[in-house]
């Protein structure tokens, strides 16, 4: 938990908030809470204090009980118990000096999960020897630091936040005499503060490591080996990977064979056709609707994710071909094209090129980027369709529709919206609830409106043809076993397949009542088009046929072939079931999804991306931050909603790009380099290792290997930690073995400063490899700095992975410079307020737009015993109401509370509708599952 203190730019606010604003919440026996009532005290801070039982849970949105807390006057908490003592020292008149943040990180992320480990040893199980050998390593660096320092405490003579928070978090072990003098020294000094003794005496009430115990017993077990990393775990869960000496030895063997043995990656050659003995991947990401311009979630759902994936696939040597392109068809289009006055095809032209220049700013490596309104898509989809058909896997059947008399046209599911007759859920689309995600028939929506006008739709009848998945479930319940058990599907795919399943397939309609899209080429239904979720993911092949002639090679060879789609999970059922069924059921030995892996959402903030509102970032507007894209690419993979939603927050993208990107990767990255420039001409120096250097090689080298697997798994966000974890292991060992110390001294102090440069500057180059699938531009930068070979990157990436001398001594480096700048207070809340949206209006622009596009009157001044005044009115307190039920969902409030505004929505729209002189509940009307 000490890990996050996303929260803590809260401090530019500090001049507005009064002691008797603010309340923090601490509990007995709670260890994190001597920290910040020792600094509270110090600090001269007055706030409210409230115990309250450790089991007690206080921040209403996370998942299990966080204590302390400190509740804001803005509503906002802070649950980290180091970004709390920050706080106070900062409003105290104290503020944190860099040396401060460095000491903060190490005590969060390298002593912390140890120290757990350690009470869990020592207070439950009574194990004192285990619980001081697993404390050796933090121990000893702290003793090494504070024994070369001439000042009274960690950073200066005077008490800083770092020594209370260091000092806390150690004081529960009670610290004896032993052969750590500076420490023990410095642990008095600190401990005979009296805001320390009252700290721990209103904690552990006099009762010492017995008062832990309730609050140990509560917590996950830690275990200092980690078989697989928790990248995603914070705090006390995660824990550092101590290394064996087989281990260093091993690293060490490993490190002196050097790049001698390994070739450059070979260029790319077009086309990319599957190789008899190479592993042939093909690479998908769910092809972006074309009739708007994607923001940050439908970035990272895809795109991005797949990008990633491409770029470390063809790093590792596999054969691999990426593609994507725009699906271009259906009703979505049709509107879009009458709002701006335009023909569907010119919008396809108009929006395909803003989404190629948008992937291309974010670096997207496609292979090839096509669309869907092509002759092969036809061609290819008919083709599908006439095999199906041919087998007896198409049925004919009547429906019933929505049509909309105001706009003249039937409505596609996704413009239709209302309540969701199984959860009350008000918002839900015409073919699946977001909520409780059950499949709808648009019909059996309550209280249905048109989201183009606004209006209440009629049903009507209309004859389609209908994928018989019924028919088709034993086959694909067969490939589903085979491929859930081989390849790696995300959890939400498999739980979302199998639900479908759970509940028994039902026919799925295939046409549609439109002029836009691929033509049915059945003679009865040639009025008709094919439906989007059966057409656009066969845009997949005729994409791959349109870049190569041989697309059957990949797309029908599924002996040969290993298939990843990515999306957003919304896209799950359509990508496990309605297509595999179509392809199973055209029996032409078709290509299936091996590995499925979707994301969860990404919000704004607080709320949901909204085009329309001004809310969030889209990508035609990131390049206008200023902000460079690798950044952009860095901080989305880091919160890629991966097992559960996540927000972007403008706050905590600067925390993570002053913090990560440049105190710790790039401040590594540039002294290693700098000190080969400034020391040694420029060329690596000599190096011989010892026992303290071996162990960062076979720390960086494990970390490798973990990076590894789990991107061979997927594991993005995961993945991407492992290297934050390298560049602090390297960061760590610079400032314990102090080379611009040991410069100045004499032979041995020289050549000791060369051994660290060069496996620094190696460590450096490793780094380099393993950005390129996050941050190429960086990682490209970096190997042009250090002057890397070609090679370094495919060779250290190969097999488990294998971290070599890629940099040997002699070699000569290019200028080196910094990689990231640091983002300002001032430049972070000036593009919050750009992007934060307005006030919701009474009428949303673009219904505005489509209304007038559709007819020339707005109905409701025509309607029989309308009133447009009252109308006008009540347009805008449903308005207002909706967006306090947005508001309330985006906050995760308690159901009944959500329940009872909803139910004031409908109230109000059903007033509505009896002030525009419509019928307030049309009579409910059955019609038949798709």
């Amino acid at each position: 938990r000490d890990k996050e203190p996303r929260f803590c730019l809260i401090w530019r606010r500090k001049s507005s908030i009064t002691a008797a604003q603010m309340k923090l919440f601490v509990s007995e026996g709670n260890p994190h809470c001597i920290k910040v009532l020792a600094v509270l005290e110090l600090t001269g801070v007055k706030c409210d204090i409230e115990n309250v039982n450790h089991e007690e849970k206080v921040v209403p949105f996370l998942s299990r009980p966080v204590l302390p807390v400190l509740l804001l006057p803005s509503g906002q908490h802070l649950f980290s118990s180091n970004a709390i003592c920050q706080y106070f020292f900062e409003i105290g008149g104290k503020a944190p000096a860099d040396a401060s943040t460095q000491w903060l990180e190490w005590e969060a992320t390298e002593l912390q999960p140890i120290l757990g480990h350690a009470l869990q040893m020592l207070v439950l199980q009574g194990k004192s020897a285990e619980a001081a050998k697993a404390l050796e390593d933090p121990m000893n660096f702290l003793e090494q630091n504070l024994s070369k320092r001439t000042s009274s405490f960690l950073t200066s003579d005077t008490v800083a936040v770092e020594d209370i928070v260091l000092w806390a978090a150690l004081f529960p072990l009670y610290l004896e005499p032993t052969e750590l003098t500076s420490v023990f020294t410095w642990f008095e000094r600190v401990g005979a503060l009296p805001a320390c003794q009252s700290a721990a005496q209103r904690v552990l009430q006099g009762r010492g490591q017995a008062a832990l115990k309730g609050f140990l017993q509560k917590q996950p077990v830690i275990t200092l080996r980690r078989d697989t990393p928790p990248c995603n775990q914070t705090g006390a869960e995660e824990a550092e990977h101590l290394m064996t000496e087989e281990e260093l030895q091993s690293a060490a063997r490993t490190w002196s064979l050097g790049l001698t043995d390994f070739q450059t990656q070979p260029e790319r050659q077009h086309p990319i056709l599957p190789q008899e003995g190479k592993r042939n991947v093909l690479v998908t990401s769910a092809l972006p609707y074309v009739n708007n311009v994607p923001h940050l979630g439908n970035i990272i759902g895809c795109v991005l994710s797949a990008d990633v994936f491409a770029r470390y696939g063809r790093l590792r040597g596999w054969n691999l071909l990426f593609i994507c392109g725009t699906d271009e068809y259906g009703t979505a289009t049709e509107n879009k094209a009458r709002e701006e006055g335009l023909t569907p095809q010119e919008i396809c032209n108009k929006y395909h090129a803003i989404h190629s220049s948008i992937y291309k700013w974010f670096q997207i490596d496609f292979d090839f980027f096509g669309r869907t309104t092509t002759p092969r898509q036809t061609e290819i989809a008919q083709d599908i369709f006439w095999r199906l058909h041919d087998r007896g896997f198409l049925i004919e059947d009547t429906v019933e529709q929505l049509r909309c008399e105001n706009c003249q046209c039937f409505l596609a599911d996704r413009f239709v919206e209302g309540m969701c007759p199984h959860c009350q859920y008000p918002e839900a689309r015409g073919d699946q609830c977001d909520k409780c995600g059950r499949l709808i028939n648009a019909v059996e929506l309550k209280a249905p409106q048109c989201k183009v006008c606004g209006l209440t739709p009629v049903v009507r009848s209309s004859k389609h043809l209908f994928l018989d998945l019924p028919k088709l479930e034993p086959d694909l319940e067969q490939w589903l076993d085979r491929s859930l058990s081989t390849g790696d599907w995300t959890t939400n795919a498999r739980h979302i397949t199998r639900s479908w399943l759970r509940d028994g397939l039902k026919p799925r309609c295939i046409t549609r009542d439109l002029q836009w899209g691929t033509p049915v080429p059945h003679p009865d239904f040639s009025s008709k088009v094919f439906y989007v979720w059966f057409d656009a993911p066969i845009g997949y092949l005729s994409i791959t046929a349109n870049y190569t002639d041989q697309w059957e090679k990949w797309w029908k060879n599924p002996q040969q072939v290993e298939l990843y789609n990515f999306m957003a999970k919304d896209n799950v059922p359509f990508h496990s079931v309605v297509f595999p069924c179509s392809l199973l059921g055209a029996q032409d030995n078709y290509t299936l999804v091996n590995n499925l892996v979707a994301t969860e959402y990404l919000n704004y903030e607080d709320t949901k991306f909204s085009k329309s509102r001004g809310v969030g970032v889209f990508g035609d507007m990131a390049q206008d931050t200023g902000i460079p894209s690798d950044v952009w690419r860095f901080y989305l993979l880091y919160l890629r909603p991966e097992g559960q939603d996540s927000a972007f927050s403008w706050a905590d993208m600067a925390l993570k790009n002053n913090s990560e990107l440049l105190n710790n990767l790039g401040n590594f990255i540039n002294r290693a380099g700098m000190f080969v420039s400034k020391f040694f001409g420029g060329c690596v120096p000599e190096m011989e290792l010892q026992a303290e250097d071996k162990r960062l090689l076979a720390q960086v080298g494990w970390e490798l290997r973990q990076y590894i697997q789990l991107l061979d798994k997927v594991r993005i966000r995961e993945a991407l930690k492992c290297i934050l974890n390298i560049s602090r292991h390297g960061n760590q060992y610079i400032q314990v073995n102090e080379p611009w110390k040991n410069i100045k001294g004499g032979a041995p102090e020289r050549q000791r400063a060369g051994t660290v440069t060069g496996v620094s500057v190696n460590v450096a180059c490793l780094l380099s490899a393993m950005l390129e699938p996050y941050m190429p531009t960086v990682s490209q930068t970096i190997r042009e700095q250090l002057r890397a070979p070609e090679s370094c990157a495919h060779a250290m990436l190969r097999g488990e992975g294998i971290f070599v001398r890629s940099l040997p001594s002699g070699h000569r480096i290019g200028t080196v410079s910094p990689l990231f700048q640091k983002l300002e207070t001032d430049q972070i809340e000036a593009l919050r307020k750009r992007f934060g949206g307005q006030q919701p209006k009474t009428e949303k622009p673009q219904d505005v737009a489509s209304t007038k596009a559709c007819v020339p009157e707005a109905p409701a001044a025509r309607a029989v015993g309308a009133d447009p005044e009252k109308a006008k009115q009540l347009e805008a307190a449903v308005a207002e109401q909706g967006e306090k039920v947005r508001t309330l969902k985006a906050q995760k409030a308690e159901k009944p509370v959500v329940i009872a505004e909803v139910s004031k929505l409908l109230e109000l729209k059903k007033q509505l509708a009896l002030a525009e002189g419509r019928d307030p509940e049309p009579a409910t009307q059955k019609g038949k599952r798709k």
